[in-house]
């Protein structure tokens, strides 16, 4: 079985509206504000772009600056650092490591299916943010490999992503099972013949994963 992580939200803690409430305490004043201005920036197609690897993050802070009306020093303070604060989510990466675990010799219950044991990843993430994960997290050579979005500029739910995956790996779709926190980044996969897993929580998650390893 192959299993394919997302990152934010999933294994990184991400939080954009209490990140916007930090750094523009009167645009996010309530949860609905941050909300509503997390969404503007982040779901906007310049945010993807920057996603993408297409955008660099000087012009995405200067074109979201502007286009908000927002402070560009403030708002290139908070893009610069937003690295920083993708912060393991512990409880995920437990798991990840019990996954892990599984793969080496010695371990009670790593025989029979749990041999062939793949860990991936598929994560929308700019450039910047994917060498800082990279240099910080040592879990993440765990993985049997990956794809950041900036890296080869695709982004999630495109299919061209997903498939770039397979086909660099080659990934059986039967034998992969993606995880995300996202609706629709589940349902492309799911669309390309693997099976999907929308992530809740990390107890969710795992109970869902026994049932598969076992079936």
């Amino acid at each position: 079985m192959n299993i394919v992580f997302d990152f934010g939200a999933v294994l990184f803690s991400w939080r954009p509206g209490e990140l916007l409430a930090q750094s523009f305490p009167a645009l996010a004043a309530t949860p609905q504000d941050a909300k509503q201005l997390a969404h503007a920036v982040f779901a906007h197609e310049d945010w993807h772009n920057f996603d993408r690897g297409v955008l660099s993050m000087d012009v995405v802070v200067a074109r979201t600056a502007a286009r908000l009306d927002l402070d560009p020093g403030v708002l290139a303070g908070l893009v610069n650092s937003i690295g920083d604060r993708l912060l393991p989510i512990d409880d995920t990466v437990a798991l990840l490591a019990q996954l892990h675990a599984l793969r080496q010799p010695g371990t009670p219950g790593s025989q029979g299916a749990h041999d062939a044991l793949k860990l991936y990843y598929l994560s929308n993430m700019p450039v910047p943010y994917a060498r800082t994960l990279e240099q910080r997290h040592p879990f993440l050579q765990w993985f049997d490999g990956g794809i950041f979005s900036g890296d080869v500029l695709h982004i999630k739910p495109d299919p061209a992503i997903y498939q770039l995956l397979q086909t660099r790996y080659a990934l059986a779709p039967t034998q992969t099972l993606f995880i995300d926190d996202l609706h629709a980044n589940v349902q492309a996969a799911q669309a390309q013949g693997w099976h999907g897993i929308h992530f809740e929580s990390a107890v969710q998650l795992q109970a869902q994963l026994a049932h598969l390893l076992a079936a």
